[in-house]
């Protein structure tokens, strides 16, 4: 599909990667402004980010000599574990050699070059071009690099039917009030009918989407919801100690969830909440994370409460007839770096209830 609104970015794809793939140091071969937001966001989260600052003067004579003397001053300076050259638009066009450069600059610590650019409709070639650098560098199994392509393919199918990018153009909004949806809620909650709470998560998203379902577990301690997420262990190294930390922070809280796919898994996981929704037959549903993955076909009859953290997933939410749509702004630059569970708007709302 031709968009027509700005989507991610396969550059951007490949630093979140990288940093999944536990590269502590990335070397962007490409002017200083380039990714700009997000290498700072990822320096928050435990990975230096540095970048090659090529100008004018690269674009014309290349900038290999450049990259290795960032290459060799990354090392001496900053003795990572693991490197990981990106490139960008600029690269490709003037037509570096990464590998080349890497081997030219004389580094021991492991590392692998991405030839990667900004130039695709879909971001996930980004994820792909790392995960592939990766898999050749015995980094991780082949096994692991298919697993991770069939993901990506059934994430950008639930993204192309039902979320974001189901048509050209999607307005963003900001959605329903919290304290409404909140309050009708608990209603449910309080008057015995029987619900299904849901985290199927995004990564590191689910630092604080799963806030919304301890908040829930703590101010209906006795209502009837069974609580479910995406917390198994499978995955990057960084999202497999992601779900361990976050699954041990909710039982601290008091709230268990039953397990249903890993954090990775979000786009591939909504057949199989779906068939749980049948099996348990609520009267209600709060479905957080990537509430768009499950198909509307089970989830009718159901009064479905979704939250999100893409304005531009409020329309698309509604329109396979979800009741409530609530979203968390600014969800992900609060999610970088923590370690713990981050309390959500909505869940202070939910604990305001009472």
């Amino acid at each position: 599909m031709q968009y027509i609104q700005p989507r991610p970015s396969s550059i951007v794809a490949a630093l979140y990667t990288a940093r999944d793939l536990g590269v502590d140091l990335a070397v962007l071969h490409g002017p200083s402004g380039c990714s700009f937001k997000h290498a700072r966001l990822l320096e928050e989260d435990g990975m230096r980010v540095l970048t090659t600052s090529l100008a004018d003067n690269e674009f014309i004579f290349g900038g290999q000599s450049a990259l290795e003397k960032v290459l060799r001053y990354a090392e001496e300076t900053f003795s990572p574990t693991r490197i990981a050259v990106v490139g960008t638009c600029v690269a490709m066009i003037i037509g570096e050699d990464l590998e080349a450069a890497v081997i030219d600059a004389g580094i021991t610590t492991p590392t692998i070059a991405v030839d990667i650019h900004a130039g695709f409709r879909e971001n996930i070639e980004g994820v792909m071009a790392t995960l592939e650098a990766a898999a050749a560098a015995g980094w991780i199994s082949a096994d692991e690099l298919e697993r991770q392509r069939v993901l990506l393919a059934k994430a950008n199918e639930v993204e192309r039917l039902r979320g974001a990018a189901y048509k050209p153009y999607v307005a963003p909004s900001r959605g329903d009030l919290k304290h409404t949806v909140a309050r009708r809620l608990v209603e449910l909650a309080d008057a015995g009918k029987k619900g299904v709470a849901v985290m199927n998560a995004k990564k590191e998203t689910a630092y604080m989407f799963a806030d919304i379902l301890v908040a829930l577990a703590e101010i209906c301690p006795d209502a009837d919801i069974t609580y479910i997420a995406n917390l198994e262990a499978r995955g990057l190294p960084k999202t497999r100690n992601d779900a361990a930390t976050i699954l041990a922070g909710m039982a601290e809280r008091g709230c268990e969830p039953e397990l249903l796919g890993a954090l990775d898994e979000y786009g591939a996981n909504g057949d199989a909440i779906g068939e749980r929704l049948r099996a348990l037959q609520p009267d209600f549903a709060l479905l957080v994370g990537v509430p768009h993955a499950v198909p509307p076909e089970y989830t009718g009859g159901i009064e479905v409460f979704s939250v999100t953290n893409g304005p531009r997933q409020v329309e698309p939410l509604r329109s396979i007839g979800h009741a409530h749509v609530v979203v968390e702004i600014d969800l992900h630059p609060k999610t970088l770096g923590v370690r713990e569970i981050v309390e959500s708007e909505f869940g202070a709302v939910l604990r305001s209830m009472r």
